[in-house]
């Protein structure tokens, strides 16, 4: 299914899945719409967008409490989702569902994606989020490249985390050489999971988060990058920059995040260096990757809860949606819900 951002400079967020892929629209125009109050967001130093206009009063018999997504833009919320086996277990399957919304902004800058593919002989798979800032050049140019090039490295296979490290500097240095033509600056964070074999790999850039659930708790595996994370702190002004209270903690008074691809004009201190970590998946139960705008208004333990109590993972995507909008979030909204099914 082909869905049409808004943004002027950018192409269809959901290209064609794997067969095992669905995708939907989300609305519902015979409930109720609930517009939550307005709240900060965004990592880049901007006015905060108009609030939605009203729409029009349900019957009065659709007396719901339930938020439910806006449906004036029926490609404002695309969901969808798919299934496969792990590599060397035909009896160990997992599931995942991704669900993106824009929002109250006025256009997307958040992408993600969804990637299953044989390298070397073994099964993949590939998932993302991307939460753009200043556009959304920089996070559709992840998409399209980032795990592309970490596929292709030649040591992926035989030393994982080194060619992680080694793609992201290089699709970072590849997408700064395109960027020499535009004079707005843009960059984007990129929160990513990998599995291979048994293996559950996580790699995280900026303030978008990965939170796996593990015997049940909410276990962060990414922490975010922001400029007031002491050792974040201490790099960039070992570098020469500084950070500054305005709304929030900036790089140079600009930016909120102090990791991120792209970001020419600040990118002796805002680098696009990955924090790894790694985990065996027969431990962990689901993972969820999400843009700020779900973990501005949710915890991590608040997102496990919502998706522990739904088994379908896009169902558990959408949800993590509703729930965010509905409790005041006003960033574009982005997530994926992987599911590991094991014996």
């Amino acid at each position: 299914m082909n869905i049409n951002v808004e943004e002027g400079d950018s192409t269809d967020q959901k290209k064609e899945e794997d067969s095992l892929s669905s995708a939907t629209n989300l609305s519902n125009p015979s409930l109720p719409t609930v517009t939550p109050p307005a709240s900060t967001g965004g990592d880049v130093d901007v006015d905060p967008p108009p609030p939605l206009a009203a729409e029009q009063s349900p019957a009065p018999q659709q007396k719901r409490l339930n938020m439910v997504i806006p449906s004036r833009d029926p490609d404002a919320l695309v969901s969808g989702g798919g299934i496969s086996f792990l590599t060397g277990n035909q009896n160990a399957r997992f599931s995942y569902g991704y669900s993106s919304f824009k929002g109250k902004r006025s256009s997307m800058e958040d992408f993600y994606e969804t990637r299953i593919s044989e390298v070397d002989g073994q099964m993949v798979a590939f998932f993302g989020v991307f939460d753009g800032h200043g556009g959304s050049r920089t996070a559709e140019y992840l998409k399209i490249n980032l795990f592309k090039n970490l596929s292709n490295h030649p040591d992926f296979i035989k030393d994982t985390k080194s060619a992680i490290v080694e793609a992201f500097r290089q699709t970072d240095a590849d997408y700064l050489k395109e960027e020499k033509g535009q004079q707005k600056d843009a960059g984007s964070t990129a929160s990513t999971a990998v599995l291979l074999g048994d293996r559950l790999l996580v790699a995280n850039v900026g303030d978008s988060r990965v939170v796996a659930c593990v015997a049940g708790a909410a276990i962060p595996m990414s922490i975010d990058h922001k400029p007031d994370r002491t050792d974040e702190r201490e790099r960039i002004e070992q570098a020469g920059g500084f950070i500054i209270w305005a709304g929030t903690w900036r790089v140079g008074g600009v930016l909120a995040v102090s990791r991120a691809f792209g970001d020419k004009l600040l990118k002796r201190y805002v680098v696009a260096e990955p924090e790894i970590q790694e985990e065996e998946i027969d431990c962990v139960e689901f993972i969820i990757i999400a843009s700020d705008g779900l973990w501005n208004v949710l915890s991590n333990k608040d997102a496990v809860a919502i998706v522990q109590d739904i088994s379908d993972a896009e169902a558990a995507s959408r949800k993590l949606i509703q729930e965010a909008y509905g409790r005041g979030s006003s960033d574009n909204i982005t997530c994926v819900v992987v599911r590991f099914e094991n014996p």
